[in-house]
């Protein structure tokens, strides 16, 4: 507002002064057809039976024409704003605040037009026009925070998206690159250590084999640390069946997710798991664990259980809450003291 010149100024109160006027004319004109076709009905018809039913149609369409006259008219208003520099977002379902402005059009902007104010006073009724403008033709504070939730919304799913992709591409990397190379050369100090007899030498090469082979293994569990390219290849079903082939006590697994949730929320979904698996071998001292995942509607569940001592505590600062909450999802941890535990995640499957 500060760049609001004098003929700026001029401009935006002719503008309005005829949109005010033009605003008065066309509400007045459906309200008087509205309010005849109104007491004709109430009165009863005196003409033809057509005439009945135009009253009839009038009635219900009155209030119709108004807010459609009230929308357009306001799309003008916002174009007549951005002139001097005020920006107002288009709101959806303020048609009565649209109604509200459109009033204040034909009791200020009309007589500001008419009487031609001085330039000062015309700047204070552009600057009032501007509040005003935002607050009734713009979205409600409802409406922008709704907005807000649904862009920040976007936002987190972009950058959960383009985290997903960057590990998949440090896995492919590291998979067909330094695995491949360390593989390489494990296999030619195998076969060197084989030709060789038993010498210094032959035991400096027997430490850099074991070394290799220790490396790779620790590689490859980084990998699939990163992302397990069974999850894209097969799915949660295998996915989820090789941590518990890996896991040091019997789990018991159970997939039943058709169809298939997003990448994204498969990757949660695994790690949550792997991460629960983890706490539950380090810290539960139990016989035996569970893992259920089953699909209702556009909800993924996830249930882990285990035969352990209870009293687990997982706080929102943990790593599977910040998982699940990083993704709307929602935690349950059942623990009595002397167990049975079960840990309850919900993850939106879109």
């Amino acid at each position: 507002m500060n760049g609001l010149t004098k003929p700026r100024v001029v401009m935006h109160l002719a503008w309005g002064f005829w949109l005010g006027l033009l605003t008065a004319g066309v509400l007045f004109l459906i309200v008087l057809l509205w309010g005849a076709a109104v007491v004709s009905l109430i009165e009863g018809p005196t003409g033809a039976a057509w005439q009945a039913w135009v009253y009839a149609a009038t009635v219900p369409l009155g209030p119709v024409v108004v807010i459609w006259t009230a929308r357009r008219l306001a799309a003008r208003q916002r174009a007549r704003l951005v002139r001097i520099g005020v920006e107002v977002e288009a709101a959806r379902t303020s048609y009565g605040r649209q109604i509200l402005f459109h009033l204040y059009a034909i009791a200020v902007d009309v007589p500001a037009g008419l009487l031609v104010v001085e330039p000062r006073t015309g700047r204070r009724v552009a600057e009032l026009d501007a509040r005003v403008g935002r607050a009734l033709l713009g979205p409600s504070r409802a409406e922008t925070l709704t907005r807000r939730v649904a862009t920040l919304a976007r936002s987190r799913d972009e950058i959960i998206e383009a985290t997903d992709a960057e590990r998949r591409r440090i896995e492919r990397d590291l998979h067909d690159g330094v695995q491949q190379r360390l593989v390489s050369m494990a296999m030619n100090l195998g076969m060197a250590r084989a030709t060789l007899p038993e010498s210094p030498e032959r035991e400096a090469i027997d430490a850099a084999h074991d070394e290799a082979v220790a490396a790779l293994a620790e590689l490859r569990d980084f990998v699939r640390g990163l992302h397990p390219a069974v999850l894209d290849a097969r799915g949660l079903d295998a996915a989820i069946s090789g941590i518990a082939a890996r896991a040091p006590l019997p789990v018991r697994v159970t997939v039943d997710v058709e169809p298939r949730c997003a990448p994204g929320i498969e990757g949660v979904a695994y790690f949550v798991v792997s991460e629960a698996l983890a706490n539950v071998a380090k810290h539960a001292s139990a016989t035996s664990a569970g893992v259920t995942l089953t699909r209702s509607q556009d909800r993924l569940i996830i249930d882990i259980t285990d035969d352990g001592r209870g009293g687990a505590v997982i706080t929102s600062d943990s790593g599977l809450a910040k998982r699940a909450a990083g993704v709307d999802g929602t935690l349950t941890v059942t623990s009595p003291p002397g167990g049975p535990t079960s840990i309850v995640v919900e993850l939106p499957c879109a």
